[in-house]
């Protein structure tokens, strides 16, 4: 999370980019829209190697009002394995010059405030059971359009993240060096809720290099969340009091995604009428989750109902359970989830190896659980059953980067699916 040294280099990915756009349609060239060619998959599949588990079903896609207004290539990019078995599963991939993204991604509409960010590490594909299961994510930073351009929040607030002078326009050495990025947008934001968001974004970027990392630091510990389950939003409340200036006691330690968890909670206070809230207390009343945080596991896949729920884990097992595969080859793919690659796992940095090792004794069982759920006889899928409490108990819910995206997994009618997946950014 804190390093991106392991980041595949620009000029790879400049390379699969450009053998893309030589092979895309004229439609997908000009169109403004989002057009499937099969010369463009081609090229991108061979150049990228995304793993099919990487990818998304169709009902996770936010819906979008083309054409769009944007000279970067719009691409329906379907994974070759679901081609083959004709599966849904794939992106939406805008291909984008890096010089003048920020601009660009601002003036199409693509990026709204509010969307979350996600850093999508696709050299990560096959390297391990907790790289897969992270669906290849590192980080998350928070999206927020003033001046004509995207902007971003992130934490940690400092130079590598926010760039040079501060400037928080996706040109940090973070956002320069990574090729893939995931946009997933909260659904249902108003515009004043929207405008709040860009308040506070505006409000912390411009006082970084003053609060971190003296009121407000980096946690690198994943497994250690502010929230928990029937208790207050304190750390909630401590954030909005660093962005008011009100310098309340001692340091709040989070991580990205709890980072902006915490900046979306904000959504419903304006900070310019609702400071005197933040002195008192309590949580002002204004604070609300933007999202519940996930079990280490769900119900989803057994479950028809509407308030079914997706874990943490529950990422390429729910993608590999909905591909139109036998039973033999859906095996396979589940079991190939958790196959070491030690040269792949030394592109991750040193926080998320970190990380892979401490969970690695739990891989084991988790495996049983990914083929009892989705390929089980009746004595697996009990066993599978019971394995997903002990997980449920052993690890606090969370918001992991990549629970963001897991929720847009659900059904569009599920009441949990607060969120929806835009796009993904693949970067020259």
């Amino acid at each position: 999370m804190l390093s991106n040294r392991f980041a595949r280099p620009a000029a790879a990915l400049a390379s699969a980019v450009a053998l893309a756009l030589s092979a895309a349609s004229s439609a997908s060239a000009a169109g403004k829209d989002f057009t499937f060619s099969e010369k463009a998959n081609a090229r991108l599949s061979t150049k990228l190697k995304l793993p099919i588990y990487f990818m998304l079903p169709s009902s996770t896609r936010a819906p979008l009002a083309g054409p769009f207004n944007t000279s970067d290539v719009l691409v329906d990019y379907r994974h070759p394995d679901a081609i083959k078995t004709d599966s849904d599963a794939g992106l939406r991939m805008i291909v984008s010059p890096r010089a003048g993204l920020s601009a660009r991604l601002a003036k199409s509409g693509l990026v709204q405030t509010g969307d979350l960010l996600l850093t999508f590490r696709g050299e990560w594909g096959g390297a391990g059971a907790y790289p897969n299961i992270q669906l290849g994510i590192s980080h998350t930073g928070l999206a927020y359009v003033k001046d004509g351009k995207v902007l971003n929040l992130d934490m940690p607030l400092n130079e590598e993240y926010l760039g040079r002078g501060l400037r928080a326009d996706l040109t940090s050495s973070h956002y320069q060096t990574l090729s893939l990025l995931h946009i997933v947008r909260p659904r249902g934001l108003t515009d004043q809720e929207r405008a709040n968001i860009s308040a506070w974004a505006t409000r912390l970027n411009a006082i970084a290099n003053k609060v971190y990392p003296s009121q407000i630091k980096f946690n690198d510990d994943y497994n250690a969340p502010k929230f928990k389950p029937r208790k207050s939003l304190d750390f909630v409340k401590h954030l909005g009091q660093i962005a008011l200036g009100q310098n309340p006691p001692g340091t709040l330690d989070v991580y990205c995604s709890e980072f902006a968890w915490s900046v979306l909670a904000l959504r419903r206070c304006d900070p310019a009428k609702t400071a005197d809230e933040f002195k008192g207390s309590r949580v002002p009343s204004c604070v609300e989750p933007i999202m519940e945080p996930l079990d280490a596991t769900g119900n989803h896949l057994t479950s028809n109902g509407r308030s079914a729920e997706i874990g943490l884990v529950d990422g390429p097992l729910t993608v590999i359970d909905g591909l139109k595969i036998d039973k033999t080859a859906r095996g396979e793919l589940l079991k190939s989830v958790f196959v070491e690659n030690a040269a792949a796992q030394s592109k991750m940095s040193e926080g998320h190896r970190k990380v892979a090792t401490s969970m690695q004794p739990k891989f084991e069982k988790l495996r049983d659980y990914y083929i009892g759920v989705s390929n089980g006889n009746a004595l697996q899928r009990t066993k599978a059953r019971l394995t997903r409490a002990m997980f449920n108990y052993s690890v606090p819910k969370n918001y992991s980067p990549t629970s963001f995206l897991l929720n847009t997994m659900l059904p569009t009618d599920n009441k949990n699916r607060v969120m929806d997946y835009v796009a993904t950014v693949v970067i020259e």
